[in-house]
């Protein structure tokens, strides 16, 4: 993993949390509102629970929680695309995955 400069990963994150957000509103989930303030995506469920996808800076990756988990997204240069090396997961399938199981249905934001 190369570490970005704050210049490279703020070209690089907030675009990625602006096309995510883009990407939700298109699928216009019925039950789940997506609002992107301040570097910080919010789903909300309503009474089900609120996802939170945000720019981390300082440790210049984009982090995620979900339910009772959490991953730390890292940008790969060779893949172009953020991966939680923790776990191998990508950003936008892991998204998928959990609005998907949340919502008891297949979701594809892209």
């Amino acid at each position: 993993m190369t570490a970005l400069s704050e210049a490279d990963y703020e070209a690089r994150a907030a675009p990625e949390l602006r096309a995510l957000v883009d990407a939700l509103d298109r699928l216009d989930l019925d039950g789940v509102d997506a609002e992107l303030s301040n570097d910080i995506l919010t789903l909300d469920f309503g009474e089900g629970g609120r996802y939170v996808v945000n720019s981390h800076r300082a440790a210049r990756q984009i982090w995620m929680a979900a339910e009772r988990e959490a991953w730390h997204f890292d940008w790969d240069p060779e893949r172009s695309v953020w991966i939680a090396y923790k776990t191998g997961d990508e950003l936008w399938a892991t998204l998928e995955r959990v609005i998907g199981k949340k919502l008891e249905r297949t979701v594809r934001l892209r």
